[in-house]
C-alpha cells in the first residue's frame, strides 16, 4: 500500500472516529429516565417546590455568545457562529406532561423508556451587551474604557441583575444552577438539558444556560467547537462575575459537561487569581457551591499544572468529576492529542499518590461511573439513572461521597465507585429543609 493510499485510509478512519464522537456528545433531549433515587415513590421534594414553579412550563434563564437568528428583527434563536456580544434571555421550556402532577408522576415512574418529550416553546432576549473588548483609550497611565461605553456596558449589567433579582424575590430561590454544554450541542440543546437537571434537582435553584457557540458540522466541527469554547472564556467569565455581585444570590452551583468544563474551569481559574490578588476569599467572592465535571474533556496534564497548581478546588465546597474509563469520545480525544483525558482517566494517568492526596484534602471526588452502555458512555450525566442520583445528592443535600446521603463505595485506589443500581436501598427517605 502506497503512503497516498495510507494517508487516505487514515483521514477515512478520523473521520469516522469522529462521527461517533460527535454523535456520542449530541443526544436528542427528552425528559430523562427518572434517576433511581425516586423510583419507589419517594425523595422527590415536590411539596417543597416554590408554588411558582410548581408548573410544565417553568422559564430557563440563558446567557450566550452564539449569533443570533432573527425573523422579522425578533430574535427566535441562536446558531453555531459567534458574537462579540453577550446576550441574555429567558426560554419557555415546555415539559411533555398534561400538569404539574402529571409530571410529579412521571418524575416517579419509568414508563418503559416512553420519555416524555421537551421543548423550547419560545424566548425573549431581554438585553444585548456592547461587543468585546470595550473601546478603551489610553489615559492616567493606563488602558482605560471609554466613560460612555462603561456607562453603557454598567447598564446592560444591572438589567440582567435585576432580572435574576426580580426572580430570586419571586421564587425565594437564592441558589443558582449554572449548566455549561459540551461540542456538538446547540443553544436548544443546552437549555433542555439544564431543564433536566434543575427539575430532577428540586426546582429549589434559578436556572441559567451559559451557551456557547458548539454545533459545528462536518469532519473539522469538533476542532472548531473547541476554538469556539476557548472564544468563550472571557464572556463566560464576566457572567459569573456579574450573578457573583448580585446581593440576593447565595450562593452558584456549577455543572459542565464535556468540553464545556475547560470553558468554565478556564474562567473559574481566572476569577480564582483575580480575586485572590485583590485580598478576597474566592469561595466568599465569587459565591461558588458545588461544581460538578461530567465526562471532562480535560488533558489530565493541563488539570494537573493550570488547576491543581493554582489551588482551584478551595473555591468550592466540593468538586465531583465523574470519570469513565470506556467513554468512546474521550478515549478519541486522548488518541488525537497523545495525552489522557481526565474523564476517561485510569489509575496509570495518575501519579503515585496523587489521587490519595486529593482524597485527604476532601474538596475533589473522582467518581467512577460503571456500566453504562456503549451510546451512552459520553453523556451519561444526563440520561443514566445512576449518574443522574448521584448528581441530585450532591446538588440538593450538599453532602460529600461516602456518607448516608450519598453512599457510594470508595476503591482501594482512592477513587469512589458509582455502580448502576445506585443507591439502592442504602439511602434512606431525604429529609429537606423547609421552603423558606
Amino acid at each position: 500500500m502506497g503512503q497516498d493510499q495510507r494517508r487516505a485510509l487514515g483521514r477515512i478512519f478520523i473521520g469516522a472516529l469522529i462521527a461517533l464522537w460527535v454523535g456520542a456528545c449530541s443526544m436528542a433531549v427528552q425528559l430523562a429516565k427518572p434517576p433511581n433515587l425516586y423510583l419507589d415513590g419517594k425523595n422527590y421534594p415536590d411539596t417543597l417546590v416554590p408554588p411558582e414553579l410548581q408548573v410544565v412550563s417553568p422559564p430557563i434563564f440563558y446567557i450566550t455568545d452564539r449569533e443570533p437568528e432573527r425573523e422579522d428583527g425578533r430574535v427566535t434563536g441562536y446558531g453555531t457562529d459567534r458574537s462579540d456580544a453577550m446576550a441574555f434571555g429567558a426560554a419557555e421550556v415546555q415539559f411533555g406532561a398534561m400538569d404539574w402532577r402529571d409530571l410529579v408522576a412521571r418524575t416517579h415512574v419509568d414508563r418503559a423508556g416512553k420519555l416524555s418529550r421537551l421543548d423550547v416553546k419560545g424566548l425573549r432576549e431581554v438585553v444585548r451587551f456592547n461587543d468585546t473588548p470595550l473601546a478603551d483609550e489610553r489615559r492616567d497611565g493606563g488602558l482605560r474604557v471609554l466613560p460612555q461605553t462603561e456607562a453603557e456596558y454598567s447598564t446592560q449589567t444591572k438589567v440582567f441583575q435585576s432580572a435574576i433579582r426580580d426572580e430570586v424575590r419571586r421564587t425565594g430561590n437564592g441558589r443558582v444552577l449554572v449548566y455549561a454544554h459540551g461540542v456538538s450541542n446547540s443553544f436548544e440543546d443546552s437549555l433542555l438539558t439544564l431543564a433536566n437537571l434543575w427539575h430532577f434537582s428540586g426546582r429549589r435553584s434559578t436556572p441559567i444556560a451559559f451557551t456557547w457557540p458548539a454545533g459545528n458540522n462536518g469532519l473539522l466541527g469538533y476542532f472548531r467547537d473547541r476554538e469556539a469554547g476557548d472564544f468563550s472564556v472571557y464572556h463566560a467569565k464576566e457572567f459569573l462575575r456579574m450573578i457573583a455581585e448580585i446581593p440576593e444570590v447565595e450562593d452558584i452551583d456549577i455543572v459542565a459537561h464535556s468540553r464545556g468544563t475547560s470553558v468554565m474551569t478556564e474562567a473559574l481559574r481566572d476569577m480564582v487569581i483575580f480575586n485572590r490578588g485583590r485580598g478576597l476569599a474566592p469561595k466568599t467572592a465569587m459565591k461558588t457551591g458545588t461544581l460538578i465535571l461530567a465526562a471532562p474533556d480535560l488533558d489530565v496534564g493541563v488539570v494537573r499544572q493550570r488547576l491543581l497548581s493554582e489551588r482551584f478546588s478551595e473555591a468550592f465546597e466540593q468538586v465531583n468529576i465523574y470519570v469513565n474509563p470506556d467513554d468512546i469520545a474521550l478515549r478519541l480525544s486522548s488518541y488525537l492529542t497523545k495525552h489522557p483525558r481526565i474523564g476517561a482517566a485510569e489509575d496509570e494517568d495518575f501519579k503515585p499518590g496523587e489521587v490519595q492526596n486529593l482524597r485527604k484534602q476532601g474538596l475533589i471526588h473522582i467518581i467512577r461511573v460503571e456500566e453504562t452502555a456503549s451510546g451512552d458512555s459520553h453523556s451519561y450525566f444526563r440520561g443514566n439513572p445512576a449518574v443522574l442520583s448521584d448528581i441530585v445528592l450532591a446538588l440538593r443535600t450538599r453532602a460529600f461521597p461516602g456518607g448516608t446521603l450519598r453512599p457510594l463505595e470508595e476503591d482501594p485506589d482512592f477513587i469512589w465507585r458509582l455502580h448502576p443500581n445506585y443507591p439502592l436501598e442504602r439511602l434512606p427517605e431525604i429529609e429537606i429543609e423547609s421552603l423558606r
